[in-house]
């Protein structure tokens, strides 16, 4: 214990001297944390503080993808038609989330392309400073998700945030448009999903009658739909009806 609060006093003296040691051995700061503000006004960071921001976004990536896209209400779909075919785990999670992933890239790349032109490579070009480019992709993005968001859920979560109006999509606050995004995205792939699962359910119910009539109490009526219900998914095209559908229930700006 004596050692322990030794070592917990040295370790004190040594965080308390740290500002002291650095003014005298000359260092200023952290170099690596550092940012200047150039001639023109501009504010340049240091590569490791580059890095943090980098690796922060990257961790960021999976809830920018499930918030500021398409992606949600694809997945869910998807998972309802699945469940509605009882097939379990056929297709696997990982074809959903690459079907999900992929109609996702197709349906955003309007506006993919958009922040690409006009944010990203003026960026890389250097014709455009970091805080610029940033605004314009994200003015991109609140379009995309203006568009393909319900007003009157818009309007309960401004109203919630106790904002009057707003005059532009570009002044509606990240804060409330994603909210508002994500539970307008949830009500319509819930819709869809409905729309999707009542004739497989009437194809249960007819299968589970039949069997009933017929006193085949034992034999579940779940393993004898089945086939019928994925003949006439097949017949119908399901899969090109449904990717197609979905696709169309979304708006470009």
């Amino acid at each position: 214990m004596k050692g322990l609060g030794r070592s917990m006093l040295i370790g004190a003296g040594l965080l308390a001297a740290g500002p002291a040691m650095a003014q005298g051995l000359g260092i200023a700061g952290l170099p690596a944390l550092s940012a200047a503000e150039g001639a023109d006004g501009n504010t340049t960071y240091s590569l490791s503080l580059q890095i943090l921001a980098l690796m922060t976004a990257v961790t960021l990536l999976p809830s920018i993808v499930l918030g500021m896209t398409s992606f949600t209400r694809i997945i869910i779909v998807l998972s309802i038609l699945r469940q509605a075919l009882g097939t379990q785990q056929t297709p696997p999670n990982q074809v959903l989330l690459a079907i999900a992933m992929f109609l996702s890239l197709f349906i955003m790349q309007p506006t993919l392309t958009a922040v690409y032109d006009q944010a990203l490579s003026p960026f890389l070009a250097e014709t455009l400073p970091a805080e610029q480019a940033m605004e314009t992709a994200s003015t991109i993005m609140k379009d995309f998700m203006v568009v393909n968001t319900r007003g009157d859920t818009l309007l309960m979560f401004s109203d919630m945030a106790g904002a009057d109006g707003y005059e532009s999509n570009a002044d509606i606050p990240f804060s409330t448009l994603l909210p508002a995004f994500i539970t307008s995205e949830l009500k319509t792939a819930f819709q869809i999903g409905f729309l999707l699962f009542l004739p497989f359910l009437v194809i249960d119910m007819v299968i589970a009658s039949i069997l009933m009539s017929l006193g085949m109490m034992m034999l579940s009526p779940m393993l004898v739909s089945l086939p019928f219900k994925l003949l006439l998914f097949v017949l119908v095209d399901g899969w090109g009806m449904t990717v197609g559908s979905l696709a169309a229930t979304f708006s470009t700006p």
